[in-house]
């Protein structure tokens, strides 16, 4: 990481991350966790697809040099390799860039990961509009693909609590695990001494009558944030996180729709195929007719440009989701 500051409104190079604002937060917990799993458990080894300055597993790879392996540009081969490991006792983590392992090696990770159950944990990064560099780079889409392969669990944590917690979550599965990585200095927003994960498992964090913002991901951050400022305005808004696509917690979601009038979806993820689509679906089931309003990204890809001018002019910052859920309870607008 570098240190020095970024211009405002300027793409961010590939090793930059946006500075945190309003919160504390852990540098590279993802890599810090893994060390200290791989501590534990000697069947832990790291493997990347050239992107181990990019995915936060250096701190695991200075730790254990020789259970760390870089197999190049080369993704295909960083799954197979892995799942060849796992055939032997061996619990792989794996790093790459989001876009990669699901555009590039989807076969791989169905059919050498899922379809024969080895416990290959792949933790991808630059989830959704978290870099400027466009569609090549920006995996939008990752969260409907992964969700589709059967027997793979798919996790979107909020924070660098819930990231080093994924850790040992994947770890103690019996299977392929799939987990959104954020990078860099990333924001606390859960108590790690509190916060518990449990695999597939949502969290009420707040209720209100008004409104009820189902998120995932960074978006539960943002959520948390819209919820109170219009907790202030006398609008009544309930929170629940869902960091789990797979396995998804119908049961919360149902009883979270029961309670409120109406619901505001959010998730960094196109605005179908992922979280929104499995709430409708499990409403569906439940027959409960809630209106809805979906905070996602359109159907197209995404343009380059700064991470904080695309998040907002997509509508995933807090300004934009306090916008649309105040409108939303008001006038009905959506």
């Amino acid at each position: 990481m570098t240190s020095a500051a970024p211009i405002p409104g300027r793409t961010l190079g590939m090793g930059v991350d946006t500075a945190v604002e309003g919160r504390p937060s852990v540098a590279a917990p993802f890599g810090t966790a893994l060390r200290a799993m791989a501590s534990e458990d000697s069947r832990v080894l790291g493997l990347t697809a050239d992107l181990g300055k990019y995915t936060d597993i250096l701190p695991f790879a200075e730790a254990f040099p020789d259970r760390y392996f870089n197999v190049g540009m080369a993704e295909q081969n960083l799954i197979a390799v892995a799942a060849g490991l796992a055939r032997t006792g061996k619990i792989p983590f794996v790093t790459t860039y989001g876009v990669f392992a699901t555009r590039r090696a989807y076969d791989f990770i169905a059919i050498a990961c899922a379809h024969s159950a080895m416990p290959v944990k792949i933790f991808a990064g630059l989830p959704g509009l978290t870099t400027g560099y466009g569609g090549t780079h920006q995996a939008i889409e990752d969260l409907a693909l992964m969700s589709a392969v059967p027997g793979l669990v798919v996790m979107d944590p909020c924070d660098a609590t819930e990231l080093a917690a994924a850790v040992r979550v994947a770890a103690a599965h019996d299977g392929p695990v799939y987990v959104r990585l954020q990078r860099g200095n990333v924001p606390v927003v859960f108590d790690p001494a509190s916060h518990v994960v449990s695999l597939g498992r949502a969290i009420v964090l707040g209720e209100g009558m008004d409104v009820g913002i189902v998120s995932t991901g960074l978006m539960t951050e943002r959520a948390l944030d819209a919820a109170a400022t219009l907790s202030r305005e006398g609008i009544a808004a309930g929170v629940l996180h869902v960091p789990f696509l797979k396995p998804f917690d119908e049961g919360a979601v149902a009883a979270f729709a029961a309670s409120t009038k109406r619901l505001v979806i959010a998730e960094n993820h196109l605005a179908y195929g992922g979280l929104a689509t499995r709430v409708v679906e499990t409403l569906y089931a439940a027959r409960i007719a809630r209106p809805i309003v979906r905070i996602g990204l359109p159907d197209r890809f995404i343009e380059c440009g700064s991470t904080t001018y695309l998040q907002d002019k997509y509508g995933l910052s807090t300004t934009r989701m306090i916008e649309r859920a105040r409108s939303f309870v008001q006038t009905g607008a959506t």
